[in-house]
């Protein structure tokens, strides 16, 4: 068996507890900014999310509107199985700004056509406003 030299054993080349606790301060600093930051971006991969979906399926229910598949009434529902979480509402009224001397079409023969799309119990929500012409009434 072999002896080991005393010098070996009275080495001072440790750290001490004060360097160990600087170092882990540091490290937690460190380490929350950096949660914190994953965090933020996880929250507007999400939102963008939604953006995105929520913009198409509300031009969706717009293609419907003008293919007169549903009607320009008040109205809402869900998106079905595709999309579980996402409901719509529409909301028509006459515009609330005169527009008909700037598009050349007589006054009251627009309407101003609100669709919500939301998502999660109005945890996000989407405005689209849009203008179609009354259709002519007989």
């Amino acid at each position: 068996m072999r002896i080991l030299n005393k010098s070996i054993l009275q080495s001072k080349a440790a750290f001490t507890l004060l360097e160990v606790m600087v170092a882990m301060a540091i490290l937690a600093i460190a380490l929350t900014a950096l949660y914190g930051a994953q965090s933020h971006s996880l929250t507007f991969a999400t939102e963008a999310k939604f953006n995105t979906y929520a913009s198409l399926l509300a031009g969706l229910k717009l293609a419907e509107l003008e293919s007169g598949r549903i009607e320009p009434v008040d109205t809402d529902g869900d998106f079905g199985k595709e999309f579980p979480r996402y409901t719509w509402k529409i909301k028509v009224q006459d515009p609330t700004v005169d527009l008909s001397k700037w598009l050349g079409i007589e006054k009251g023969r627009l309407l101003q056509i609100d669709i919500i799309v939301a998502q999660s119990g109005d945890l996000y929500v989407y405005n689209a406003r849009y203008y179609i012409r009354k259709k002519d009434t007989l």
